[in-house]
């Protein structure tokens, strides 16, 4: 166990590593941030941030000797570097988790290989015949980049014949993998936590609803039959435990038409889908991934409200005249109202659909619960 009063070490800067440093030090541990750009958010309330590029070996190193335990709220960090420093410090989760997810292709064919459903694909290297890959998969189809997509960056439905020259010309240049548009009832995620000695939990499954690509609710639990909630946090575990898992990650799915789940993808990391545990969980998915990385037992997860729906706040929701910024949103109906909680990511600027902030409403019912969020979300713009 890495005993309270230690030193954890975060790769990345941001809204994630912020709260994380929020638990650990409510725990007692002191937190360290890398992040290679100044002033970030984690950084206001790190107990020290490094600041220079992932690919620093001597200043990754230094950061490495201070830390008992390292891991990530940004899966995007280049591997190599990180060979250099795994003799120095516990990587948790180690880097080989770290490079099957930041790659599609990589995180595709690992899931197959570990009988894992998922949606099909076909992989096309850089240069390659896309049209080839459009055709083993069929339309409609969604290219993507291999490569550090987010947030439905890097990615291209292509609905007809006519769409594949675009698709061709978009990818010319990149790693791509061609996906199976899929028709779904909803998408789900599950955050999973597993220590070192194998102890494994899991949060009540989220119901996520984005919107231009970028998570606009989450609504938990979600509202799915229990055998098919058992089945995706079932999924989550064998992921959790094919990798030997030490930390936190959550896995994205779809649940099919026909009542099948199908693996999306994954992020060796807490999760925008798992911030409404802040509000309406005994232990939050930050606390339990500093839990988990530490070897403390893991917390429960039992939540402490019958429904939660979180929302996210883009910049979008500033006061806009034409691309200048003009105002603040109208927080007042927000702050005001009990059952509503706040979380702003100090970040220096708003810019459209950058994440700024996210609240969390709690309530006795679903139906009630998500109504006031929409309600709330809406007096932002007041």
């Amino acid at each position: 166990m890495i005993p309270p009063g230690s030193t954890i070490g975060v790769l990345g800067g941001g809204q994630l590593g912020r709260m994380l440093a929020h638990a650990a030090t409510r725990l007692g541990y002191r937190l360290h941030v890398y992040e290679p750009q100044e002033n970030c958010p984690a950084g206001e309330v790190a107990t020290r941030e490094f600041n220079s590029a992932y690919t620093d070996k001597e200043r990754l190193k230094e950061f490495a000797q201070g830390c008992a335990a390292i891991t990530y709220e940004f899966e995007n960090v280049p591997v190599k570097p990180l060979w250099a420093i795994e003799d120095e410090v516990q990587l948790r989760p180690h880097w080989d988790v770290l490079e099957v997810c930041q790659n599609r292709a990589r995180e595709k064919n690992w899931l197959k290989r570990n009988n894992i459903p998922v949606v099909p694909f076909a992989e096309v290297e850089a240069g390659g015949d896309l049209a080839a890959g459009i055709r083993t998969v069929g339309l409609p189809c969604v290219v993507k980049t291999a490569d550090f997509g987010y947030d439905g960056k890097g990615q291209l439905k292509v609905a007809s014949k006519a769409d594949v020259a675009a698709a061709q010309k978009a990818f010319a240049k990149s790693r791509a993998v061609v996906e199976g548009f899929i028709d779904f009832k909803c998408e789900l995620s599950v955050v999973v936590a597993r220590n070192a000695d194998g102890q494994m939990s899991t949060f009540p499954v989220a119901e996520n609803i984005h919107t231009k690509h970028i998570l606009d609710f989450s609504i938990v639990p979600a509202r799915i039959e229990s055998a098919v909630a058992e089945e995706a946090a079932q999924l989550a575990c064998n992921i959790a435990e094919a990798f030997g898992l030490v930390g936190l990650m959550a896995v994205e799915l779809f649940l099919t038409d026909d009542g099948k789940l199908l693996v999306n993808e994954m992020a060796p990391r807490t999760h925008n889908s798992g911030h409404w545990s802040l509000d309406a969980c005994v232990t939050s998915q930050f606390e339990q991934q500093v839990r988990a990385i530490t070897g403390l037992p893991l917390g429960s997860t039992e939540m402490t409200a019958p429904a939660a729906v979180m929302v996210n706040i883009l910049g979008d929701a500033w006061k806009w005249d034409g691309d200048a910024l003009v105002g603040s949103p109208d927080w007042a109906q927000l702050l005001a109202d009990p059952r509503a909680k706040l979380h702003l990511y100090g970040k220096s600027e708003p810019r459209r659909a950058r994440k700024m902030g996210h609240f969390t409403v709690t309530g006795r019912t679903m139906s009630k619960t998500l109504a006031l969020a929409r309600s709330l979300k809406a007096s932002l713009n007041d």
